[in-house]
């Protein structure tokens, strides 16, 4: 009976976050008082997939003024090709491009933000992953938010945009779309104020305030970390009108299940309470269970069935209410769930999260030590 009661609340959480989704896309959208000129950082690491697409989303932002930075750390990125292309489509940008391979501390990340930053001009600053899609009204969305009083930083929540037309990328999408951004609107709707890192902004002095970029150096996850920085300023963290899409650039199952490990990992590494709570939130996987337990009672049967049903609407109407594509086939729904929980289960068997090239340890709530003794392993 644990199992179905595992599945009646996962049904209830599948429903409020549909909702919680809904009063979201019914926002207003911010007009901000004033339009200060604005500073996009962009780390680049490899051309990968939908690069291009994605960079152009910002160089096509409707903003009266802004500037990217985009940083490297290898002369022979292939990325730097992309960026070449993106300057001859838009000349008129206020485009800089950073090669500098210095390291500052173990996160490669924020080493090539931190070689970045003698080229920031403007005092609002935007760091943004290199795989997200914005619609032409982003930067407008995320001063609106940074302006309100109190607000020291602001993000956003993020979709899944498959970079093909692969089983993979869909379920990739669907992990990010109806479990990750439903969950993250409930959390914010009780009280939590997360920063996803996909998206930053914030005043540069506000940066100055915590340390700058070097105070994130030796953290795993930095997002996290300068959003704690930023809270014990006493100012809140805004989630933005906006919701651009991040790239699943998976191609097979293997890839994306240890992309999503890197995640479980690190969040275990954060909030190892909530991620087990956070397994509630895949009830066909409950449901299942308590079919096999129960010895296929029909009891339990219906109970999988009605588990089916709610997940397959919530994640339409998600869908619906954000202007998505049409996300994984009812039919995957259950392997989805069942995926979700083995990923859950596999970032127990150690703390080595990797991502991008690098092999990182998670060895306390958000810091990171290199995880080789002989330096770091760049094997992605």
């Amino acid at each position: 009976m644990g199992a179905a009661g595992l599945t009646a609340i996962g049904l209830v959480q599948s429903s409020a976050g549909w909702l919680a989704v809904e009063r979201f896309a019914r926002r207003a959208a911010m007009v901000p008082d004033r339009c200060p000129p604005v500073t996009i950082l962009k780390p680049l690491h490899g051309d990968e997939p939908l690069l291009e697409e994605a960079l152009a989303s910002f160089c096509a932002q409707d903003y009266p003024e802004f500037q990217i930075v985009f940083g490297l750390q290898d002369p022979a990125d292939p990325a730097l090709a992309v960026l070449a292309r993106l300057r001859r489509r838009f000349p008129a940008l206020d485009m800089a491009v950073v090669v500098n391979p210095t390291a500052h501390g173990v996160n490669r990340k924020v080493a090539n933000l931190i070689n970045m930053a003698s080229h920031i001009r403007h005092d609002v600053l935007v760091i943004a992953d290199s795989d997200i899609h914005a619609a032409p009204g982003y930067l407008t969305q995320l001063v609106a938010s940074l302006m309100a009083p109190g607000v020291g930083l602001v993000t956003t929540l993020y979709a899944g945009r498959p970079s093909g037309g692969t089983l993979t990328g869909r379920l990739g999408a669907e992990q990010i779309n109806h479990a990750f951004l439903p969950g993250a609107l409930m959390a914010r709707g009780l009280g939590r104020q997360d920063c996803l890192g996909a998206t930053m902004a914030l005043r540069r002095q506000t940066l100055d305030s915590v340390g700058g970029l070097p105070a994130l150096a030796d953290h795993l996850a930095d997002d996290a970390v300068l959003g704690r920085l930023v809270k014990s300023l006493g100012l809140s963290i805004a989630l933005a009108g906006t919701v651009p899409a991040t790239t699943v650039a998976e191609a097979h199952l293997s890839e994306l299940f240890e992309h999503e490990l890197r995640w479980a990992r690190t969040i275990r590494s954060l909030e190892a309470v909530g991620f087990v709570m956070s397994s509630v939130q895949y009830p066909l996987f409950w449901a299942a269970l308590a079919v096999g337990l129960s010895g296929g009672a029909g009891w339990a049967w219906l109970a999988f069935a009605l588990a089916w049903l709610v997940r397959g609407a919530s994640g339409y109407g998600i869908d619906r209410a954000l202007g998505l594509a049409p996300g994984t086939s009812l039919w995957c729904l259950p392997f989805r769930d069942i995926m979700s929980i083995a990923v859950m289960l596999a970032s127990y068997r150690t703390d080595q999260v990797a991502w991008r090239g690098q092999t990182l340890r998670a060895t306390r709530p958000g810091l990171a030590s290199d995880s080789m003794t002989s330096g770091v392993s760049w094997t992605r």
